[in-house]
């Protein structure tokens, strides 16, 4: 108890503090005001000691704000890498009074928006960070020209959001009450006119003008998911990643506290060339612009374009986008671009994945395995455990369908592995990383989930570089969540099996 409550109790007199009275005791109306006294400061110090009580709870559940446990790691002047998970530096969130570890992600969006001279092209699934938004703004009024290319389904304000917001269901449904949330500013439950004039991302654009269009621009209802996290300043400076430009991509899901956002990185790498051929990947999607012919390009809609290898300091780099459809052998896509630089391992390869879905990854990773590649693997949970996940492959076991078939050409690895399982996340959070480390020297990342979706129909960017100094950033991150990580079979899916094994003698 804290000691000013103790002081309190003790200046109480005795029969005061008794918690029994007797029958021939004052009514309360019949005490005097001095009787009275004690009874008044009991009831005060029973409101501090739960309001203290409370503000204990409270602070065992909330992460506090630690100093970097690790030094910075040293960056390639051309391929700079953050994480918002970060171990090794700090930042002060704006929107909460929190200091927490992590790399500031938007104040790295920020900086690049700020240095254009000329024009920003930014091709993004969802924006939603007013910051963001009045920093594209700046540099369009001070003559940059500034386009903006979302996925269809985010390219709405609250009002649009709100007119089918009885039609939302699951990950949808969830996404549109976490805006909500982070619009509310003062927390009354109520989105004001001022709130979202001030805080909607897409509304501002809007009203400032800034020239934006979404996969729709081609004439269709949407292609399968615009799928991008890129912008490109000036022709030169290229920012890409795996976060989107959304509070819980980069600081926290909104509404809960113990959230420091989904586990994200963002590269920043300067170089013309390759900018050039992110600006084309753009060019192919904008067509026209808004309210042209419909020539925009999405999806299996854009040409089949190769990978395209660069040097770029002292890295190696390949640069590949989704999809290619079913028009190329799987072997050109990038789930097989994917496949090839895994079989080029020689000691360990190590994964840090949303989604794992891809059979002919997983053969690959087998291939490798039994050359005595060390492999290891961490899922989100969230998708680590459906019945498609490859990580049950590694993990020496299959969940059948209702007709007690497996996936078409499942492959449990024999013997399984011990080293795959799920990452220790903070509430609300997950495991939003696309990437692989190879033997400490190469790095497999972007916006491309490894499954058939992002090969076959989404709008995605694939990035391998080699480089020990970039890839030593990325094992630095999959060390971090490897070292708290659940391994193995959770016992609900062990449940599973055994109800599985009675169902499907």
């Amino acid at each position: 108890m804290p000691s000013f409550l103790l002081g309190l109790l003790k200046r109480l007199p005795p029969r005061s503090r008794s918690t029994s009275q007797s029958p021939t005791s004052q009514s309360p109306t019949s005490q005097s005001p001095t009787s009275q006294l004690p009874l008044k400061l009991l009831g005060i110090v029973g409101l501090i000691l739960i309001l203290s009580l409370i503000a204990i709870v409270c602070g065992k559940r909330r992460p506090q704000a630690a100093p970097p446990s690790l030094p910075p790691l040293p960056q390639d002047p051309d391929i700079q890498v953050y994480f918002n998970q970060s171990q090794s530096s700090r930042y002060q969130e704006r929107d909460r009074p929190l200091l927490r570890s992590g790399d500031d992600l938007e104040a790295v969006l920020e900086a690049a928006i700020a240095q254009a001279q000329t024009r920003i092209d930014v091709a993004v699934q969802e924006l939603r960070l007013p910051r963001i938004a009045e920093a594209l703004i700046a540099r369009q009024r001070a003559g940059v020209r500034v386009r903006v290319i979302l996925e269809h389904q985010y390219n709405q304000t609250l009002t649009e959001w709100a007119a089918q917001s009885g039609q939302l269901e699951g990950r949808s449904l969830e996404r549109y009450q976490g805006f909500r949330i982070f619009l509310d500013r003062d927390g009354d439950g109520q989105v004001s006119p001022q709130e979202a004039a001030q805080r909607d991302a897409i509304a501002l654009l809007r009203a400032a003008g800034v020239p934006t269009l979404d996969d729709r621009a081609d004439g269709s209802k949407g292609s399968g998911l615009m799928h991008h996290k890129f912008m490109v300043v000036d022709g030169r400076t290229l920012v890409t990643g795996s976060a989107n430009w959304t509070p819980s991509d980069l600081h926290q899901e909104p509404g809960i506290e113990e959230s420091r956002g989904n586990a994200n990185q963002l590269l920043r790498l300067e170089s013309a060339t390759l900018a050039q051929r992110f600006t084309q990947e753009f060019e192919t999607m904008w067509g026209d612009g808004p309210g042209g012919k419909p020539d925009s390009q999405f999806g299996v809609q854009k040409p089949v374009r190769s990978p395209q290898q660069l040097k770029l300091g002292a890295s190696s780099v390949v640069v590949a986008f989704s999809p290619t459809g079913q028009r190329q052998p799987w072997a050109n896509s990038s789930n097989g671009l994917i496949a090839r630089t895994l079989a080029k391992a020689q000691a360990r390869v190590d994964l840090a994945l949303f989604v794992f879905s891809e059979q002919g990854i997983a053969d690959a990773l087998s291939a490798r395995r039994s050359q005595g590649v060390a492999v290891r693997a961490l899922i989100d949970p969230g998708f680590a455990f459906r019945d498609y996940s490859e990580a049950l492959d590694l993990l020496g076991v299959a969940l059948l369908r209702q007709n007690c078939q497996p996936e078409p050409n499942n492959r449990p690895w024999h013997p399984a592995l011990t080293s795959v399982g799920v990452p220790d996340l903070p509430e609300g959070d997950s495991l939003h990383h696309k990437f692989a480390v190879l033997d400490g020297q190469a790095v497999i990342t972007g916006s491309h989930n490894w499954s058939k979706a992002a090969n076959e129909q989404n709008d995605e960017t694939l990035l391998l570089i080699e480089n020990p100094v970039v890839a030593a950033h990325f094992q630095r991150e999959f060390d971090r969540l490897y070292r708290s990580a659940a391994l193995g079979l959770p016992v609900s899916v062990q449940d599973k099996l055994t109800q599985q094994r009675a169902r499907c003698p």
